[in-house]
Formats: structure tokens, C-alpha cells, sequence
């Protein structure tokens, strides 16, 4: 991505901006509480007053580029990108500000490369994951490069098979960029439905493939889903639309936030109705380092309170 130097202006404009209406723009929701919003992070409950937010778990807060720096992943140019949106270089401070009755950007993928060597590339060499199984979700057309920035882009098809959400991430091994494409659903992000009552709930795309990776025998039965955050939508929507779905596992990161973050779709899916809910917990901080660790690469260790006993392993032979 080339280097944007921004102006003042533009800083000051993506600092103010909304994050109430970011978060409803990236699929996520929040809830009115008197004067303020809430948001339900990872990490906790989170408060929201215009363009400033503060986090009740962590006692920090600021404004809405760190934000976007803290809640998704983002560095600090790319936050201010991905809040300027298409105002880049205008004089975003004095001009009138769109109208929240303002349709949403309609939902639009990045054009396809004519070729996908370096996501194969970047998932096989830098993320360890079995060729066979990239190859299965390329054919699903789940997976496959963007033309412009060369990014892996894992896709999220709704009930009727159209692509819905999308989340994209750098193929290359000096950017740390991610996130979701505009006007996502976040209720269809990265999935795959197989026919058996196990269903297996990751937070990122790359540990739901690290994951499947290791435990490749039989794998294509069960379902899974990669929630691209830690919010419960997209769970709780593979369960609503596939009624043999019985037993699930929580796979979520072993940190603070996937501990945090299991313990609220626990609760969400038992409202949903009778399941059978369960904790597997990466040995280190999540599946694409354990991953590593099983090929003797060096390995990002888990973090935050750990259980006295360690957890069986778990095998795809259920």
C-alpha cells in the first residue's frame, strides 16, 4: 500500500470520527446507556460518548484512532485509512458530515489476481497451513488474492451462497494489515458446514485453517467458523441455519480476550437453546502457533489466567 502522508486536518477528522457508527459499519453492535453507548469488547464492556471511547476492564481510553488501533488490529496509518474511508486527502475538517440516514456503502469484493501465488505462498510458508486443505476452500471459492494489494481475502457466503463478508489480510511479511471489508455481515463470516453435530469456533481465518491442519482426518464433516472478532453473531447464525449443529467447541485465542470472549458465547449459545459447549484452548496463544510450535518454529506463548490441569487434546476422530 503506498506511504500517505496526512495532513493535520485529516488526523484531527479520523481522531473525531464516530466510533459508534464505525462499529455499526463493521457489523458490530452497540447498546444505548443514557447518554452513552456501550460496546461489549473482548475485553469487556467498553464506553462510547462520540469519538471517544473507554474500556471499564483495562481503565484506558482515548480517541477513535487508537481505537481502531486497540479493538481491530490496525496500525496507526492504516487506522486512519480505514476511518477517513474515501476522504483521503480532502479537507475533511469544516465539510458536512454524512448523515447517519445515509445508505451503507453496498458490499463490494476487491477484484480477484489472475493468479494466487503469493497467498499460497504467504499461507504455506509463513502460516504453515496444509496445501490440501487451501486448495479445498479455494475450490469453494472461500479463498483468493486481491489484484491491487496482492492481500488474502477469506470470504463469508450467506444461506443462498452469495458472498457477504469478507475479511482481507497482507500477504506480505512487513504489513500486519487487516480487517473486514466494508458493509460485512457479520453474521456469514469465514465458514465452512459440514454434515456431523460439531461445530468449531475460531476468532481469525488463519487459526480455523491451522486448526484444520492439524487435525486433517475427516475434518470436511464437521463445521467451522472464523468470527473475524470475538462477537457471538456468527456462531449463533451457523446454529440457526444448520439444525444438526449439537456440539460446540470454542477454539478462541488462550488470552485474556478468547477466555473473556468464550465465556459470552457460552452464555449466548445457551440461550439459544440445548447444546453441548466446550473450551479448547490452543497450548500457546492461538492455533497458528501451535502450528509452529508442532514444526519446531519459535512460538508467541499463551497469556492471562491458565487452567491448573492442561485440557486433553482434541482429535477430529469425535
Amino acid at each position: 500500500m503506498p506511504y500517505i502522508k496526512f495532513t493535520e486536518q485529516e488526523k484531527e477528522s479520523a481522531n473525531s470520527a464516530s466510533i459508534v457508527d464505525y462499529l455499526t459499519a463493521h457489523g458490530e453492535s452497540v447498546r444505548r446507556a443514557g447518554r452513552e453507548y456501550v460496546w461489549e469488547a473482548p475485553s469487556g464492556k467498553v464506553s462510547v460518548h462520540g469519538c471517544e471511547w473507554y474500556s471499564q476492564y483495562e481503565l484506558v481510553g482515548g480517541g477513535a484512532i487508537g481505537f481502531v488501533q486497540k479493538f481491530f488490529g490496525l496500525s496507526y496509518p492504516d487506522a486512519v485509512r480505514s476511518l477517513l474511508g474515501n476522504n483521503i486527502n480532502t479537507k475533511a475538517i469544516g465539510e458536512k458530515k454524512p448523515s447517519k440516514t445515509e445508505e451503507k456503502k453496498p458490499f463490494e469484493l476487491p477484484e480477484r489476481n489472475t493468479d494466487m501465488r503469493r497467498v499460497y505462498c504467504y499461507l504455506i510458508h509463513e502460516r504453515l497451513i496444509d496445501r490440501q486443505v487451501i486448495n479445498r476452500f479455494v475450490k469453494d471459492g472461500l479463498i483468493y488474492e486481491d489484484a491491487k494489494y496482492h492481500n488474502s481475502v477469506f470470504i463469508g457466503k450467506n444461506s443462498e451462497g452469495v458472498p457477504v463478508h469478507a475479511q482481507r489480510r497482507a500477504t506480505s511479511a512487513k504489513s500486519d494489515f487487516k480487517g473486514n471489508l466494508d458493509s460485512s455481515i457479520a453474521e456469514y463470516s469465514f465458514h465452512f458446514t459440514g454434515t456431523s453435530e460439531y461445530l468449531f469456533v475460531f476468532e481469525a481465518p488463519i487459526d480455523m485453517l491451522a486448526y484444520i491442519s492439524m487435525h486433517k482426518q475427516g475434518w470436511e464433516n464437521h463445521s467451522y467458523v472464523a468470527l473475524c472478532s470475538t462477537a457471538d453473531r456468527a456462531a449463533i447464525q451457523m446454529l440457526k441455519d444448520n439444525p444438526q449443529l449439537k456440539t460446540v467447541y470454542l477454539c478462541l485465542d488462550n488470552d485474556n480476550a478468547g477466555q473473556l470472549g468464550c465465556e459470552r458465547i457460552s452464555k449466548a449459545i445457551h440461550e439459544l437453546g440445548e447444546y453441548s459447549v466446550w473450551r479448547v484452548s490452543p497450548q500457546n496463544k492461538d492455533w497458528d502457533e501451535d502450528l509452529k510450535a508442532l514444526n519446531g518454529w519459535e512460538a508467541i506463548p499463551a497469556s492471562g489466567p491458565q487452567p491448573s490441569e492442561p485440557e486433553p487434546s482434541l482429535t477430529m476422530t469425535i
